[in-house]
């Protein structure tokens, strides 16, 4: 511990090394993987530059590339190889579409300069219920988005070693375990981790597109090899749905705009001019890529295969199957497929912060860890994209139709409130910025309309299930922090005094007692009430991270609650137990004979869910303390009543 003023300690890293050698062992593997802990004001140095930003924010988009034409291609295939021509036009029309999109969320990115999600932009301009909505469909597109990226990127590794095709889920998995373990040791690390394979994709995918543009310009003859299992062509014959089918499929290209937004703070400054301008450098590279693969695929007369992607038959007909280049080529879109997940691992843990910190996710979901990464965000991303891998087998095709739905929704509501947005606040050129983003909403919901008629039966229904049952958790969750808050009654302006809520002080043992509190609320009053009942020797403990909340809470504590001292313990590395542990180890020097009695707050719940939303201190402390001499813990109960 360190004296920084009158009742005020700071916890230094030493106060975070566990106490026995089992904590100690498991601390040790766990900086091994994912590094030291960095401390609190190192924060505003985990920035991204804008090259490192587009390297993390638009692998998911840059990615599509390699899949998105195909997934158009094996809808038109529905009726006969005739119709693989008329991908282009999907492409040309879904590029459109891109420039859309980007143009508005560049208006949301400079109107909310702090991170405009969808979520946000809803909760702001269009209520609670429209926010939830929004939060409930990007939670489910982000975990769909590891997943389906993983998926085909272990295509491509499986179209150039066919021996490994058995082994895809092993595979997958293993790979989001090791991208959940890159995003564990935070945000600059994973930059720069993943911005050499980004840029290696951007190089060697294009200069692919672009070399087999010049043989053909060149007038080289080349046409696709013969695959071994190609698709069986359809007879359906051509019409409006197998089109909207193929257009609905080629919309997985957009996903990935939405972390942009959500991802601005993490920018150096300016914050929102660096993200606009790297976010058009995605929709350039994005769109050139995309129209560069569907016209390259339509001019070598590709048919989609069952085992081998429409990337790697245009490798193989540019540099030739047995080529070192088209070795070079399935690694690097294997690598960018795999790291498109990257983009969840970055958007969801942020979002889902803002939506915690708000009330509507657990309080769990804010919390820093270890290396400043919202460590419990990455775990469940990890861990339910694995669950989905497994599901599906690891099958692209099968987890397409899950996918987009959710994003379209998020972008359609983004956009509408935006147009609230603009009509509210009146700002300079407000007419022509609310009607770009009345065509981005409009656009943008048609498009969602079309992925939920033409994939329902093919597994959008399942999206839609899951976003529905997850908008009535978090509408439960936000319920219920709200009851939370009622019945605490926190920052109760009445307690003038706590010695008004106490019933009776006794001259106790000689013993020193200790509250920690991260509120003044009725179960913090009730704490220090039996606290004082023990003995009149009681101090109040508030851990805080930040020194500017930590002089607000005793201007309070000192109008509210003057009658028992409060000591203040700065933890620069967000940690509450350690830091509490080694304030008592303080006082053990200063009063070796003395009993410690910790008095906590207990919040007993009406339903056994609701004790998951809140912090779980009380384990944890009593876990700490149970071997140390002379030390009691009490917990005294608040009990909810709904």
């Amino acid at each position: 511990m360190r004296r920084v003023g009158e009742g005020e300690f700071e916890a230094t890293a030493a106060a975070l090394r566990p106490r026995t050698a089992l904590g100690r062992a498991w601390a040790d593997v766990r900086h091994f993987l994912i590094g030291q802990p960095l401390a609190t004001a190192e924060l505003p140095h985990e920035r991204l530059s804008k090259l490192k930003g587009l390297a993390i924010f638009s692998s998911d988009n840059l990615s599509s590339s390699a899949y998105a034409t195909e997934e158009i291609l094996l809808i038109l295939i529905l009726a006969g190889t005739g119709a693989l021509v008329d991908s282009i036009w999907i492409a040309l029309a879904i590029a459109a579409l891109t420039v859309i999109v980007v143009t508005s969320y560049r208006q949301t990115i400079r109107a909310y300069p702090n991170g405009g999600g969808a979520y946000i932009v809803a909760k702001e301009n269009l209520g609670w219920t429209a926010s939830l909505v929004a939060g409930s469909s990007l939670f489910v597109d982000y975990v769909l988005t590891v997943a389906v990226s993983t998926a085909a990127g272990v295509a491509a590794i499986t179209s150039a070693v066919p021996e490994l095709h058995d082994a895809r889920v092993e595979i997958a998995v293993g790979f989001v375990a090791l991208l959940t373990l890159g995003n564990l040791r935070g945000v600059r690390e994973s930059g720069t981790i993943f911005a050499i394979p980004t840029y290696f994709f951007i190089f060697t995918f294009g200069a692919m597109l672009l070399i087999g543009i010049v043989r053909l310009a060149l007038g080289d003859d080349l046409s696709a090899p013969e695959v071994s299992d190609p698709v069986e062509a359809g007879t359906q014959g051509m019409s409006v749905f197998i089109i909207l089918r193929a257009f609905a499929s080629g919309c997985a290209a957009l996903t990935g705009v939405e972390a942009m937004a959500n991802g601005v703070p993490y920018f150096k400054p300016p914050e929102a001019r660096n993200a606009s301008i790297t976010l058009v450098w995605m929709a350039a590279i994005l769109s050139c890529f995309f129209l560069g693969t569907a016209f390259l695929a339509r001019q070598f007369d590709i048919v989609p295969s069952e085992t081998t992607t429409v990337v790697a038959q245009i490798a193989q007909t540019v540099f030739g199957a047995d080529s070192v280049f088209f070795y070079v080529v399935q690694v690097a879109t294997a690598l960018i497929l795999i790291l498109a997940a990257n983009t969840s691992f970055a958007g969801l843990p942020a979002a889902a912060s803002v939506m915690a910190q708000d009330g509507v996710m657990p309080k769990q979901f804010s919390f820093r860890g270890e290396r400043l990464a919202f460590s419990n965000g990455i775990i469940v991303v990890g861990v339910l994209s694995s669950a989905l891998l497994v599901a599906f087998s690891a099958e692209t095709h099968s987890l397409i139709p899950l996918y987009a739905f959710g994003v379209f929704t998020a972008f359609t509501l983004s956009q509408a409130g935006m147009v609230v947005h603009w009509r509210r606040t009146k700002e300079p050129g407000w007419r022509r910025a609310a009607l770009v983003n009345m065509i981005g909403a409009t656009a943008t919901g048609v498009v969602a309309v079309i992925i939920g008629a033409t994939k329902f039966l093919d597994g959008a229904w399942l999206s839609m299930a899951f976003m529905g049952a997850l908008c009535i958790l978090l509408w439960r969750i936000r319920q219920h922090y709200a009851d939370a808050e009622l019945q605490l009654g926190r920052g109760l302006a009445s307690a003038r005094n706590v010695a008004e809520h106490f019933y009776g002080v006794s001259a106790g043992r000689s013993q020193t007692v200790i509250v920690p509190v991260e509120s003044i609320d009725r179960a913090v009053l009730r704490t220090l009430a039996y606290a004082r009942n023990l003995s009149p020797n009681t101090v109040a403990v508030h851990v805080t991270e930040d020194r500017e909340s930590a002089e607000e809470f005793r201007a309070a504590w000192e109008a509210s609650i003057p009658d028992v001292p409060l000591a203040i313990v700065e933890s620069p590395y967000r940690s509450l137990v350690e830091p509490l542990l080694a304030y008592i180890e303080g006082m053990d020097r200063t009063s070796p004979n003395d009993m410690v009695t910790v008095v906590l707050p207990e919040f007993v719940t009406k339903h056994w869910w609701q004790r998951f939303l809140h912090n779980q201190l009380s384990p944890r402390l009593k876990s700490a303390l149970s071997r140390r001499p002379n030390t009691i813990i009490v917990e005294v109960p608040y009990h909810f009543q709904r």
